[in-house]
């Protein structure tokens, strides 16, 4: 079977180059820092970030609410490009319509956020969906790994680029470090658009077996169906569980931690600089985590990761200066795309192979649907406590429980010393 990258798969591919511009330059970067010191000026801090987590929180709920019906949908009726397509450029009309969102506007800045990110991770839904389609099985895991490399370098680049832009505005033109964000979520917006073509022109959908007869009662019932074959297994069901604690509080603290440093009163130069390292350490370490994984097995080394998130979260309510927060980003770039990458390829062998894509279907759902419970756990705790440095400690809740219930998943061919 040749080896090859065919043109459907490199445009799948470079869909992740084209996406992660938003999830580095807007979710994890720009946005909380001009929702902090531009759309929000004059809120209270505790407050802002209450409301922050709960926009995020609220557009998560959404994804994981709408994600396995219209799942179903694409299943049925063979559209997953097409409803990728769709949500996508949902997200980017988001996406480019914070250029035009005016100072003190933060109310609609939350709201078009929202829309963004149900753009954003509705897309990655069907985008997800569509690897066990365009390639053999033999095939998955080096073009989710081509993917998921593009998606490194493409978000870091583009984010690069931006920070530059804020930095220095006079060198492309503009007036100051306001205008230059604001053009960077234009940038975004751009950007995402151009290398969404490849996959729009390359791709095409896989006819369904009933696509003139979907209704939302027959999803459903295919819905309850695949949710009743997962959780029969105790075994797959009890990494589920896990999963969706443990990662709801990795994503929390991508989507927070810049606000976070606002809070603490760490400048916003460091805090950028912060998030360039974690991107750009954290495509050699996955390749590490990848070799781990398969020498030691993969639960040991979520284990090592997520006690590494424990500690970092832990030592975040002591922070004090830039170094600090560099540290933090050097840790957490160490071992964040870790526990992705891991994730998936010991799921991979708690379930049946004949059944994989209809299983990563639903893991990919919860995986989208994170930062729930996480975000608003944050601003609700800082803003009962009034402490910011109490409201993200309050995550490690989140680890702790999918660690624990973690021990209790046996991984076949891996006799872990955690188990013992």
């Amino acid at each position: 079977m040749s080896t090859k990258t065919t043109k459907p798969q490199l445009s799948w591919a470079v869909y992740d180059w084209a996406n992660s511009a938003f999830s580095t330059t807007v979710m994890a970067g720009f946005f909380p820092l001009f929702f902090a010191k531009y759309w929000s000026a004059g809120l209270e801090d505790v407050t802002r970030t209450y409301y922050l987590g709960l926009g995020n929180s609220l557009a998560s709920f959404l994804i994981m609410v709408l994600a396995p019906i219209l799942g179903a949908v694409a299943d049925s009726g063979g559209i997953h490009k097409r409803l990728l397509v769709g949500f996508a450029m949902l997200g980017i009309l988001a996406t480019t319509s914070f250029f035009f969102v005016a100072e003190g506007m933060w109310q609609v800045a939350l709201i078009v956020y929202v829309v963004a990110i149900i753009g954003f991770s509705g897309a990655n839904v069907f985008y997800d969906a569509l690897l066990p389609i365009l390639a053999p099985k033999s095939k998955h895991h080096s073009l989710s790994a081509l993917g998921f490399s593009l998606g490194y370098l493409g978000g870091g680049l583009l984010f690069l680029i931006n920070v530059v832009m804020t930095l220095k505005p006079g060198w492309f033109g503009l007036s100051d470090a306001a205008q230059a964000v604001r053009w960077s979520f234009l940038s975004v917006g751009v950007w995402w658009f151009v290398f969404t073509i490849p996959l729009i022109f390359h791709i095409k959908d896989k006819p369904g077996s009933a696509n003139n007869n979907i209704t939302v009662s027959s999803s459903l019932k295919e819905l309850g169906d695949t949710i009743k074959r997962v959780f029969s297994d105790r075994n797959v069901a009890m990494f589920l569980v896990a999963y969706w604690f443990y990662i709801d509080g990795v994503a929390t603290i991508i989507r927070m931690a810049v606000d976070y440093g606002i809070s603490i009163g760490l400048p916003s130069n460091s805090l950028i600089t912060a998030l360039l390292i974690v991107q750009f350490i954290g495509f050699p370490s996955t390749l590490f985590f990848g070799r781990f994984g398969a020498k030691h097995g993969a639960k040991l080394g979520l284990w090592v990761a997520l006690s590494a998130y424990v500690v970092a979260t832990f030592a975040a309510s002591f922070m004090q200066t830039s170094m600090h927060f560099y540290l933090l980003a050097v840790v957490l770039g160490l071992v964040q795309g870790g526990v992705q990458s891991l994730s998936r390829s010991l799921f991979s062998h708690l379930i049946p192979q004949d059944r994989s894509g209809e299983y990563f279907g639903f893991l990919n759902m919860l995986g989208k649907s994170a930062a729930v419970l996480g975000p608003i756990l944050v601003g609700f705790v800082g803003a009962q406590t009034g402490s910011p440095r109490i409201g993200i400690v309050s995550i490690l809740i989140l680890f702790v429980i999918g660690m624990t219930i973690l021990t209790f998943v046996k991984e076949p061919n891996h006799e872990s010393a955690i188990s013992k």
